[in-house]
């Protein structure tokens, strides 16, 4: 028995010995061949788990996907998948193979699973691609969105492929390198194998990482500051410089029009006139306030301040019914559906005030500038605060808070808890915030016990609400104490369930039942639904009102849930929803 094993060995052995000396052979003769062939060569059971990393990514997320993001965040995740399975195969071979007098296999069965295992995962993918877009046609027919065919979703596939290629040939790239300064170290400096593999492991890694942080970056942000900077030059065509003295950007105006950026002209070129909003609500409106200060108003954060006061105060916006602040987005974006809301609302009797503070738009500015975010938004409201103290009690025009997206984190920036919003401010409507704010997360967080992260509760809704659409506003039912904040926030809005801990972490959010408009058959996966809800953020405005970060008109019924005016009636409502519909489409905002 044991001369059996001996035999057994010393085949494998010799077997062995005959593939690496025709390996070396190949090798000597042509050596760029066999380093083209070595990149190429795929480990099999990397391929294995990239297929199931593949299959994972298939399963639906937030937002409907085409086969163009559904192929980028596949590519990702088979190369994730590969570099799991990789490991998992290493490991596996040094504790459960090595030394095993059957393995490795004779050189058929060999051969017959390293074909094996690729079709198996090419033929897994695509029954998974059909499954996978029956799954979007179903998350789009929930959001009445148009949704994929089945054949122009298997270029997914072709995509994912290319993606996952580009990016495992990158890492074996560096791998290689790694390995010429660690035979440089063990040939120039005499230093040991293992030590050298290290350290030239970890020279090439630090390389990597100074030249992407410190170098690509920087390089890339500059680059895009310049490239948004020429685009902030612009005007969207149709927008024209206001002449009556309400608006920044007019003749009378401290803050000169060609100054106040493409975001800027487009808030005060825009907007009602007071025979507009006359006409709309049937009764005598007056011209709307609108206030802004561009980054090239004036050179610093606190000449430019000094500007909003003094236009505030050029336009008489203390003496106003309303007055809102509205922390903006990175390009200094105001939702001009909000903004015509509040108008409509007061009928004029209103003030709106926001400047810019960044050229970058708000994807940008989340990964880049959210400390700025926050100080922009602390020294805009507490400057509009004070001076607002300023003017007698019995005269002072209710203040109030709007922000969306970014803004809402802008806006948060200002307070540190719930009782100093309800000691600057008479209410304040969030909408969509980033899972990154520190007081939504805390509220989130504290939430009453039973309640979900998608619909919380916070202290029975004394102060505080959140609410996914319309009917949610009043829930529960218990009493809601003025000045209000409420937050509204779609089970479907990948900005404000986009996290880092996702890679590792499943959230409360997918472990419970899921929200109106989202499917039942979304899974949390490791690495797989980061990047799933990383490429809904990028479509995260690109689906019909009431869905993902489109809130369309719902902003109405959550501004009368903490600034209903005196008398209102629901035929009210409807007449201003109507408008804002009509008037949308006509106008086609955008962000």
């Amino acid at each position: 028995m044991v001369g059996s094993q001996v035999d057994r060995l010393a085949l494998i052995e010799a077997r062995q010995g005959r593939i690496i000396d025709a390996v070396t052979e190949f090798g000597d003769r042509h050596p760029h061949t066999a380093q083209a062939w070595g990149l190429l060569s795929l480990d099999f059971t990397g391929i294995a788990f990239a297929a199931l990393f593949f299959c994972w990514s298939l399963t639906p997320s937030l937002l409907p996907r085409d086969w163009l993001f559904q192929g980028i965040i596949g590519g990702i995740n088979v190369a994730i998948g590969y570099g799991v399975g990789c490991a998992v195969g290493w490991a596996g071979y040094r504790l459960l193979l090595a030394n095993r007098p059957w393995w490795p296999p004779p050189l058929p069965v060999l051969r017959a699973i390293k074909v094996a295992v690729p079709v198996a995962a090419v033929l897994a993918s695509l029954v998974a691609l059909v499954f996978a877009s029956r799954q979007q046609r179903q998350l789009a027919a929930l959001m009445t969105a148009e949704g994929t065919t089945t054949s122009g979703y298997l270029r997914t596939l072709v995509l994912a492929a290319a993606v996952a290629i580009t990016l495992i040939a990158t890492w074996r790239g560096l791998r290689e390198l790694a390995g010429i300064v660690a035979w440089q170290l063990v040939r120039r400096l005499r230093m040991p194998p293992g030590a050298a593999r290290s350290l030239g492991a970890l020279l090439v890694v630090l390389v990597t990482f100074m030249l992407i942080d410190g170098v690509l970056a920087r390089g890339a942000y500059a680059g895009l500051n310049v490239v948004f900077g020429l685009q902030n030059n612009e005007t969207r065509p149709g927008v024209t410089q206001p002449l009556v003295p309400e608006k920044s950007g007019s003749p009378e105006s401290f803050a000169a029009w060609d100054t106040l950026g493409y975001q800027g002209r487009d808030f005060v070129g825009r907007g009602l006139s007071a025979a507009e909003l006359t006409a709309i609500n049937g009764a005598p409106a007056k011209e709307p306030i609108r206030v802004y200060a561009g980054l090239e108003t004036a050179d610093t954060p606190e000449a430019r301040a000094d500007l909003v006061i003094d236009e505030l105060e050029r336009t008489d916006a203390f003496d106003r019914e309303v007055l809102v602040v509205i922390p903006t987005t990175g390009t200094g974006w105001v939702n001009p559906t909000a903004a015509m809301m509040m108008e409509l609302v007061h009928n004029g009797d209103v003030a709106l005030v926001a400047w810019q503070y960044s050229y970058m738009p708000s994807w940008i500015s989340f990964l880049a500038d959210r400390e700025k975010a926050a100080a922009a938004g602390d020294m805009l409201i507490d400057r509009v605060h004070n001076r607002w103290l300023a003017q007698a009690a019995e005269h002072r025009p209710k203040l109030y808070l709007y922000g969306e997206s970014l803004g809402t984190q802008s806006g948060e920036g200002a307070f540190g808890t719930l009782a100093e919003i309800r000691d600057t401010v008479d209410g304040v409507l969030w909408v969509g915030p980033p899972n990154s704010n520190r007081l939504w997360r805390q509220l989130v967080t504290r939430r009453d016990p039973g309640t979900t992260e998608v619909e919380p509760v916070y202290a029975d809704g004394l102060v505080v609400r959140f609410a996914d659409n319309r009917a949610s506003i009043d829930e529960p039912d218990t009493p809601w104490l003025f000045p209000r904040i409420l937050y509204l926030q779609h089970a479907s809005d990948p900005v404000v369930w986009w996290s880092p801990d996702l890679i590792f972490t499943r959230p409360d959010w997918l472990s419970e039942p899921p929200g109106p408009d989202r499917l039942p058959q979304m899974r949390w996966f490791p690495f797989v639904t980061f990047w799933q809800v990383s490429a809904d953020l990028t479509n995260a405005a690109g689906v019909p009102d009431g869905h993902g970060h489109n809130y369309g008109t719902t902003v109405l019924d959550g501004w009368l849930a903490i600034a209903r005016p005196d008398g209102w009636a629901e035929t009210d409502t409807e007449r201003v929803r109507f408008a804002l519909t009509v008037i949308d489409d006509l106008q086609g905002p955008e962000k």
